[in-house]
């Protein structure tokens, strides 16, 4: 708009930049090491009122005092969150608990004739397979036979009362989770309330330029573009997955398939939320499953999940998350593993959204903070006239 001052610009002088920067960022460092359980809390909680406070806006535009709109979103948030928690770590229970058994039943439970277990029968099957396809020098079954003997029923039960009491272990620690987030949620309703202040405050300070917005609702939309690409992303790849093993377990290809494809599926969706690795771990379990119900059944399980992996990293990625993270590649890899290394795998979940949030602030502040040029032309240099020297006769 025409007349509409220009925003407060800052220059940073050359001084501060050799000294006064470096000790400022060590000193935040040992500071946040020092108290980074404290730090992560904030962080997050920081993140989950830049995430709601839109919600709380727009209600207070239809005359809804502040508070009762921050109860109304909180509410609403957490009946979201902790339903969907609730529901999948009981899935995941009930799901562990029921493969668990069979795997019990597999390698310990005769069945059939001759009198066998499953794992016993499948090896013979599979050497029959080689046989007829001219592979008789390949011995699996006699080697598979001294493998099962030497496992025993007893080292069976060990190991799916380890994965049954891990799954039970998860379910608590899941409630415990719950409980812990208390402290993130009640400072995040002091943020939440006093968004607008701290919002006035900085526009005050950092006034925004003539048709942008202002710093706090870009780091709103960054985080809210980041959310929405990432939850998609989610859900896309986990219904693939879902469907996919849905698929071949009614056409045979996967012995059981489609009843365990759901909780496959939403594993595979949680996953994608851990970036690089997220993809393998979600293609584990199924494999394993498939190996133990069918050797030759893993092998569609991982074509499944090679195509979903080609789709996400040719299509839906691109489409997705480039236009919400807006980052570079090595700038998100160095802040998964500093996440990583400063709170381990929280730490990991949080870099990308607060890299997103920091990429708006960083763009914000860029258009207002100068740092003084190093260009020696510019510093006043003392002319000195050299005494003239004639010469002899």
């Amino acid at each position: 708009m025409p007349g509409t001052p220009a925003p407060n610009r800052i220059e940073v002088p050359r001084w501060i930049q050799l000294v006064g920067l470096p000790i400022l960022l060590l000193l935040l460092w040992v500071v946040a090491g020092a108290v980074r359980h404290a730090v992560f809390l904030f962080l997050v909680a920081l993140l989950i009122a830049l995430l709601l406070n839109p919600l709380v806006r727009a209600l207070g535009r239809v005359w809804i005092p502040r508070g009762l709109a921050v109860a109304i979103v909180y509410l609403a948030f957490a009946a979201v969150v902790a339903l969907a928690v609730l529901a999948l770590a009981t899935v995941v229970v009930q799901q562990t608990r029921t493969a668990s058994h069979r795997v019990d039943t597999y390698f310990t439970r005769d069945a059939g004739y001759p009198p066998a277990t499953g794992a016993e029968h499948d090896l013979a099957r599979f050497q029959v397979w080689l046989n007829t396809h001219h592979l008789k020098q390949v011995k699996v079954e006699k080697q598979g036979r001294k493998f099962l003997s030497s496992i025993g029923t007893n080292d069976v039960t060990k190991y799916t009362q380890k994965a049954l009491n891990w799954a039970e272990g998860a379910g608590i620690a899941v409630v415990g989770l719950l409980f812990s987030t208390l402290l993130i949620v009640v400072v995040s309703i002091y943020m939440l309330l006093d968004m607008h202040r701290l919002s006035e405050a900085v526009d005050r300070r950092f006034p925004p330029a003539p048709g942008t917005l202002p710093l706090i609702q870009r780091m709103e939309l960054a985080l809210a573009s980041y959310v929405k690409g990432q939850f998609l992303l989610s859900l896309i790849i986990g219904a693939s997955a879902g469907v996919g093993l849905w698929i071949l377990g009614m056409v045979g290809a996967v012995p059981n398939g489609e009843k365990y494809a759901a909780a496959f599926g939403a594993w595979a969706g949680i996953t994608e939320l851990i970036p690089y690795i997220g993809p393998w771990l979600g293609a584990a379990p199924p494999v394993v499953y498939a190996l133990v119900q069918e050797p030759l059944s893993a092998l569609w399980v991982v074509l499944l999940f090679l195509g979903i992996q080609q789709l996400e990293g040719h299509l839906v990625v691109p489409k997705v998350m480039g236009h919400s993270l807006r980052l570079h590649p090595l700038l998100v890899i160095f802040g998964l593993l500093a996440g990583g290394e400063i709170y381990g795998f929280p730490g990991i979940l949080v870099a990308l959204p607060l890299l997103a949030a920091g990429r708006a602030a960083w763009e914000f502040f860029s258009e207002r903070v100068d740092l003084q040029p190093w260009d020696e032309a510019d510093d006043p240099v003392e002319v000195v006239e050299a005494p003239t020297v004639r010469a002899a006769p």
